[in-house]
């Protein structure tokens, strides 16, 4: 694969953790819309009142979660060695 199509294929997995980690409570399912509704200009708490967000403990695992997929991309060495011969 090409560094694009591996990029491309990746953006859509993310990296969240499932469950919360201090009450177990699912929150991996609620990244998109989160993204999504960050993007319909609401703000971040309305957001996560939104998702149903209510503890804290859940607010954080979606408040600082940041995506390493495409930055791990740039240490892939198996591509540079193929780019390299």
């Amino acid at each position: 694969r090409t560094q694009e199509s591996l990029s491309a294929s990746l953006s859509k997995v993310m990296i969240i953790p499932v469950r919360c980690f201090t009450c177990g409570k699912v929150t991996g399912n609620k990244w998109e819309t989160y993204i999504d509704l960050l993007s319909a200009d609401y703000s971040e708490g309305d957001a996560l009142d939104a998702l149903g967000l209510n503890r804290y403990c859940c607010r954080r695992m979606l408040m600082t979660h940041v995506d390493l997929v495409e930055k791990l991309l740039n240490y892939n060495t198996r591509d540079r060695q193929m780019q390299d011969s």
